[in-house]
């Protein structure tokens, strides 16, 4: 089966070296030349479109940082829906909404592809070991068909139901993913208030009900004062603008992934988009006249 890449950012450039890994034929294509000169260096082909990629795929995957970005790429004049020969699958592993997911699927139908909807998490950490968590909503039979491709980049790969159910989850993740974090800014941000050594509290906490993996990628993070990305503050901010339009549509109020929006969209303000989600700290800090940060 021959794979197509499209997407070579944080998360997509150590998925696509994976593929090449496993020794899968893998066709790039990306605005950033330096990433397709890299993976072209592993043994990837490049191509000068997205339409020019579906050609010579049977599967394309797409992992793009908004739905902008990814109904021009599959649905544009130059776009996947026009190369893609009948039969061939495509996985759009970005973090899109539940209804522009349906919609693309809808239209590639028409053409004869498939479609999965199929987002991550684990950040770039599970990108490079290839033990991303994929949540997958589409048709059974086309799920298993990918399901070889997704075992190279994930490791606990579940088809959640039809088409949009992979967004919807994601989108569900990315809620208890990001609140987590900013209830955890404010537990060390009042601990580093107190005066207690942090370091210490957090291997006290996390053995308990408080632990999670959250709590285990992030905190050390913090603490090291790493702002580094693996998951930026703006793709998050842009995870929970669909959350919360989401939820307006299905009438659901979401009053705590409302206000961490609010926070991430002071960050942004405040020139702070591009640091790692973690960084939410800062934003605690701030108001207590604090650094959480290890004891010197």
């Amino acid at each position: 089966m021959k794979v197509g890449f499209i997407g070579l950012g944080i998360m997509g450039k150590p998925m696509a070296s994976n593929l090449l890994k496993k020794g899968y034929a893998v066709t790039v294509c990306d605005i950033n030349e330096d990433a397709v000169h890299q993976l072209t260096g592993q043994g990837a082909a490049s191509a000068a479109s997205p339409k020019a990629v579906a050609n010579v795929s049977d599967i394309i995957i797409t992992m793009l940082p908004n739905n902008e970005i990814v109904k021009s790429v599959i649905l544009g004049d130059d776009g996947i829906i026009h190369g893609a020969k009948p039969g061939a699958i495509v996985v759009d592993m970005s973090s899109t909404s539940p209804v522009v997911s349906r919609e693309i699927a809808a239209r590639l139908k028409e053409h004869g592809l498939h479609m999965l909807d199929a987002p991550v998490s684990g950040g770039e950490p599970k990108a490079i070991d290839g033990t991303l968590a994929i949540m997958a909503g589409g048709d059974e039979d086309v799920f298993q068909q990918a399901v070889p491709v997704l075992a190279c980049m994930g490791r606990d790969i579940t088809l959640v139901g039809g088409s949009g159910s992979g967004a919807t989850a994601k989108l569900a993740n990315q809620i208890i993913v990001n609140v987590n974090i900013a209830a955890m800014s404010e537990a060390f941000v009042l601990a580093a208030k107190a005066g207690i050594d942090l370091e210490k509290m957090y291997q006290a906490i996390r053995g308990g009900l408080a632990g999670s993996s959250v709590l285990d990628a992030k905190v050390p993070m913090i603490l090291e004062r790493n702002f580094q990305a693996g998951g930026r503050i703006d793709i998050n901010l842009k995870d929970l603008t669909n959350v919360m339009e989401t939820a307006e549509a299905l009438d659901v109020p979401l009053p705590l992934a409302s206000r961490v929006l609010d926070i991430f969209q002071t960050l942004k303000a405040e020139g702070k988009q591009a640091l790692d989600h973690c960084g939410i700290v800062q934003y605690y800090e701030k108001l207590a006249n604090v650094t959480v940060a290890k004891s010197k």
